[in-house]
């Protein structure tokens, strides 16, 4: 079996997408002409020459452009389903994902359209694709802790149905230390927690998120190799990695996929796991982020296998299931 194979066979889960960035700009034009909303591109190719971002800021700018237009629920059912679409195409059999309400809530969306959107389209790509699900709302770090508590009320007549909180947007002066009361009040509602950190900003900020936020798993956590204290706790704890290579390479985190730690990281004992992040922003899902960084880092046919195993270690999913797909992965190659 070659490498290409192997990935298509595996089954896997994704931990690290944002729904809002599998927006695909022919699905943003139609979508924009529904609801009679005028966007700054002239044309899908115009939207394609502005995805040449050059740090996390620059991309935000077009992602928060894009998700203007969604307005009904149809629109996020619409965006939803879309991705799930692709999610049956590369085998992902179970996926966690991150939604803003801020984006939305601020426009003047209600809560409850965007997530009945959301949940209805995953009930049909359950029924249809026997993909699983979770969803993760996500706080805006860029706002304040004050505007995270009303986003968290906000949440609470949905609570059965969003499985934890996490941390998103601008990294870089916006520590988790900024949350650390919005994420005791969510665990005590009972929801899980994960969070940004150490993309671009600094290994103190996945200390924080580790020892004042409490997260079960880290999303990016790139720079924790910068760190050795942070790599032993990281390895002996089983602390997830949530890594999105293309994402990474898209937003100059590293100058080429050749420089990318995750094989390092993987290869020391850290479940590491490889993820799409905005895939229609930056080039590519779920298997095109297993070929290529698997490509660019010479990756053995193991080396796949055992990421592919960690999403599953690290999804929230039962037990049950965790082990069912472990054991399909390790079989694939036995």
């Amino acid at each position: 079996m070659n490498t290409l194979e192997l990935i298509k066979k595996l089954p896997k889960a994704e931990l690290h997408l944002h729904i809002e960035g599998s927006f695909e700009p022919e699905l943003m034009f139609e979508i924009a002409k529904r609801n009679s909303v005028e966007i700054p591109y002239k044309s899908v190719e115009e939207i394609k020459k502005a995805y040449n971002f050059h740090n996390l800021q620059s991309f935000l700018d077009i992602y928060y452009a894009g998700a203007s237009v969604l307005l009904y629920e149809q629109d996020f059912y619409d965006l939803t389903y879309a991705y799930l679409k692709k999610c049956h195409e590369d085998r992902v059999v179970h996926t966690e994902i991150f939604f803003d309400p801020q984006t939305h809530t601020d426009r003047g969306v209600d809560f409850e359209v965007v997530i009945n959107g959301i949940k209805k389209a995953l009930a049909d790509g359950e029924k249809e694709f026997g993909i699983t699900s979770h969803i993760i709302m996500c706080f805006l770090r860029h706002l304040s802790e004050e505007e995270a508590f009303k986003t968290l009320e906000e949440s609470l007549p949905f609570k059965d149905d969003i499985i934890g909180v996490g941390l998103d947007s601008s990294e870089v002066g916006h520590p988790p230390s900024k949350f650390k009361k919005v994420f005791e009040k969510a665990k005590e509602y009972g929801y899980q927690a994960v969070a940004h950190a150490g993309e671009e900003g600094p290994p103190e900020y996945i200390w924080e998120a580790l020892n004042l936020l409490a997260v079960k798993r880290i999303d990016h956590g790139v720079r924790s190799l910068e760190d050795d204290k942070l790599m032993d706790l990281i390895i002996k704890e089983r602390i997830p990695l949530t890594v999105c290579p293309l994402s990474n390479l898209k937003l100059c985190v590293v100058k080429d996929l050749k420089d990318h730690n995750l094989l390092e990281m993987l290869h020391q004992g850290v479940c590491v796991t490889i993820n799409s992040d905005d895939p229609a922003y930056f080039g590519g899902y779920m298997n095109q982020n297993f070929i290529e960084t698997a490509e660019a880092l010479s990756m053995s046919l193991e080396d796949i296998k055992k990421v592919a195993m960690n999403s599953f270690e690290a999804s929230f999913l039962k037990d049950e299931l965790k082990d069912k797909w472990i054991k399909e992965c390790q079989e694939i190659l036995s």
